[in-house]
């Protein structure tokens, strides 16, 4: 195959050059399918980024000093009290104004699949909701059409995939009719991936015919919106702000009006929703301010005396937990991402147990970590914006991911979270719910993000609060069929 060869060479002398030649050691054993494979890994490598970051990150250890000070960052409340409401009030009619003025998007990160769900396919593909089973992406996909209903503008949404669901994803989407938005408005791009290494800068090979390529965390996602031509999209369409929110959040609003002017009116060029966080050492990142820069600390970084101070009222002091749900502005995206090397987001190491091939290519599966993974976290942005933002929200409205098939952050946690939050709507609405002995309903709800899109666009929307008995199963929607599960079975 001439194109075969000739790509072949290239490539390979590239690798050479970089120290990476032993990619092809076992070309001569590959047959013509295997072989493309392989070149297609190659030609993704970035191999003069990597080569920058091998003596830095790779070959040693990178030591990350906590920062000289840290100080429990300011966060403003979720709904206006007292002298803000005047303010509260306003930014809402600023967010409103700017998507009316289609300024605004919606930018999905959607590159896992659904393996830790016992699921096989695009995460964001795994059905969810208490009684339709509505997937993950159908979800929001209603919620950007309520936007449309209510303000007149429905907001362009960029999704990112990764190579491993890309095609699963747009199919899905096809058969799907896009759930009723206009195909030309859902824009799919991909995530770049980075190869690990073993500890001396070689680069692994999980077979014998393909790299040990992973993606770039979520923090690729900027420099995938840039080198993708998603950013320049944006610019064409109008877009100033991008609404950024990841594929496992159920709850999440995925156009916040209120959020989105308070964004705008403060100069924000990065803001952050957070929840006040469940114990002192919940597994979440932690908003401080680092020598004086709102930043992100991880759960692992904090010290521990840290996450357990308290105020003089008795509350905690570092209590803000990251959600990943952001506002940023285009510009800023824009201006982080520039670079020859792909911008301006720290890297972070990672050892990991990764599969490879001996010497011989036979499979090799580590008891211990052998390989160094390389990735960027998006929240690192923050301390780069010239001015950043952060905001409560309520857990039960706004989080709930489904991360795991059992336990915590899983299948169950999130179905409960949708009928709790549903119920408390329904509440507001003057709606009475059965409840069981411990308080939980007892009647399974659901609400289509397409109907309403908090409670008080519920409350506009209902003619009068249904009645609903113990044990019933209630869906308000807008009365369309979509493919969905078998109620009983999506309990």
């Amino acid at each position: 195959m001439v194109g075969t060869t000739h790509n072949y060479e290239g490539l390979r002398a590239i690798a050479e050059r970089h120290g990476q030649g032993h990619l092809f050691q076992f070309w001569p054993q590959l047959d013509e399918v295997q072989r493309a494979e392989l070149l297609a890994d190659v030609a993704e490598i970035d191999f003069e980024l990597c080569a920058s970051l091998l003596d830095e990150f790779v070959r040693r250890k990178p030591v990350i000093p906590l920062p000289e000070r840290i100080e429990a960052a300011a966060i403003l409340p979720r709904r206006g009290e007292g002298p803000r409401d005047g303010e509260y009030d306003a930014a809402r009619r600023v967010g409103e104004e700017a998507i009316r003025g289609g300024r605004v998007a919606a930018f999905t990160v959607a590159g896992g699949q659904g393996t830790r769900l016992g699921f096989e396919g695009p995460k964001g593909a795994f059905r969810i909701s208490p009684i339709r089973g509505a997937p993950l992406f159908q979800l929001f996909a209603e919620g950007l059409r309520r936007v449309g209903l209510r303000w007149g503008v429905t907001p362009a949404w960029y999704i990112m995939t990764s190579p491993q669901n890309h095609a699963e994803t747009r199919a899905f989407f096809d058969a799907h009719a896009f759930f009723g938005l206009r195909p030309a408005d859902v824009i799919f791009f991909q995530q770049g991936q980075m190869p690990a290494f073993r500890p001396d800068g070689r680069m692994l090979l999980s077979e014998r015919h393909r790299v040990a390529l992973s993606p770039n965390g979520h923090g690729g996602s900027l420099r995938a919106l840039a080198t993708s031509g998603a950013l320049a999209d944006m610019r064409r369409r109008g877009v100033e702000q991008i609404s950024y929110f990841q594929v496992d959040n159920p709850l999440v609003a995925v156009i916040d009006p209120l959020f989105i002017g308070l964004h705008v009116r403060r100069g924000s060029e990065m803001s952050s929703k957070a929840v006040r966080k469940a114990d002192d050492l919940e597994r979440v990142g932690n908003f401080c301010l680092a020598d004086g820069k709102l930043s992100v600390i991880e759960y692992s970084d904090l010290p521990d005396e840290l996450a357990r101070q308290r105020n003089a009222d008795g509350t905690r002091r570092f209590d803000a937990g990251s959600i990943a749900i952001h506002i940023l502005e285009r510009g800023f995206a824009e201006r982080v991402t520039e670079g020859r090397l792909g911008g301006q987001l720290p890297w972070h190491r990672a050892d990991k147990k990764v599969s490879t091939v001996d010497e011989h290519g036979r499979p090799v599966q580590p008891a211990a970590p052998n390989g160094v993974k390389l990735e960027m976290f998006v929240f690192d942005a923050i301390p780069l914006a010239r001015s950043a933002m952060v905001m409560y929200t309520d857990r039960g409205e706004e989080f709930s991911p489904v991360k795991n098939a059992e336990g915590v952050d899983s299948v169950h946690t999130a179905r409960r979270d949708m009928i709790r939050r549903a119920a408390a709507w329904l509440e507001r609405c003057g709606a009475r719910i059965p409840r069981a002995a411990d308080g939980e309903p007892a009647a399974v709800l659901e609400i289509s993000p397409t109907f309403a899109m908090d409670a008080d666009d519920l409350a506009r929307q209902l003619p009068e609060p249904p009645t609903i008995a113990t044990g019933a199963h209630v869906l308000i929607d807008e009365g369309r069929e979509w493919p969905c599960a078998d109620p009983a079975a999506s309990i």
